[in-house]
């Protein structure tokens, strides 16, 4: 038993010893700063272990946040396409509705100078026959529309209405093989008949003297005989005049006024029928 009483006064003694250096250490450090060296020392020993501990915390933080910014950017890329879609949808319908404002402005500009009432209708169909140059309308008797009413765009005349229904009515273009109207040259007065082609962009001068004169650039216009069309609106332009020697009468084409493939909106002009007050 002694041998263990004489270690274990041994083992207590040491540790007498340590804790006595320790606190002669500590005081020492706080009164005169003895162990600032030590400490650096041991600062700089520690500063790699402590990085190196630490990087798999970091590492898992790096993931993470590497995770969520990818899944946040897919996600506000997504977002932005479909925002943009939206956005760029919106703007083509913008710019139809821009076009359409201005080809209503101008419509409305041009009935503000006419002598004759008019009611606006919209173009609601087009004949699926190609030999056929007619229009469906969103007026009908309803509205007042009748049979071989004039209609007009904002540049010139159109045709005239052929069907009438209570809701609808369907109009025949005046570039239809079957259409034909009397004109007058506006800057002389020379009357003559303008017939449909078949063509959209395309009228035919008929019944004119090669002696007559009429001119590239002339402006036809309604003559009004025949009681169907008033007087006075916008047919065609004279694009070509072709005398023929030995042939009586001349070859002559015009460009119709009217935009016949693309107005949307028209007019349909409500004459004053004879006794009627102004």
């Amino acid at each position: 038993m002694k041998p263990l009483f004489v270690k274990e006064s041994t083992l207590g003694l040491r540790l007498g010893v340590v804790l006595l250096v320790l606190l002669v250490l500590i005081i020492a450090d706080r009164q005169f700063n003895a162990l600032r060296g030590l400490r650096s020392l041991l600062e700089v020993i520690e500063t790699p272990v402590y990085r190196v501990a630490n990087a798999p915390v970091q590492a898992l933080q790096w993931g993470k946040s590497q995770l969520v910014n990818r899944a946040q950017l897919q996600e506000d890329n997504a977002r932005l396409r479909q925002e943009n879609l939206i956005l760029q949808g919106r703007s083509q319908q913008m710019a139809s509705l821009q076009a359409e404002n201005v080809r209503l402005r101008a419509l409305l500009n041009s009935s503000a100078i006419l002598r004759d009432d008019v009611q606006v209708a919209e173009l609601i169909g087009v004949s699926p026959d190609p030999e056929r140059h007619q229009l469906i309308l969103n007026k009908g008797s309803d509205d007042g529309v009748f049979l071989g009413q004039a209609l007009l765009d904002a540049d010139g005349l159109l045709g005239q209405i052929v069907e009438v229904s209570p809701n609808l009515s369907r109009v025949l273009l005046i570039t239809d093989a079957t259409h034909s109207i009397p004109v007058q040259v506006n800057r002389n007065g020379v009357r003559a008949i303008a017939e449909g082609t078949g063509s959209l962009s395309q009228l035919e001068i008929l019944h004119v003297s090669a002696t007559t004169d009429i001119r590239e650039g002339d402006l036809l216009v309604t003559s009004g005989l025949g009681g169907r069309f008033p007087a006075g609106y916008p047919v065609a332009v004279v694009k070509q005049v072709r005398r023929d020697p030995g042939k009586a009468f001349s070859t002559i084409y015009a460009t119709p006024s009217a935009a016949l493939d693309r107005s949307r909106h028209v007019l349909l002009v409500f004459t004053p029928q004879p006794g009627q007050a102004d």
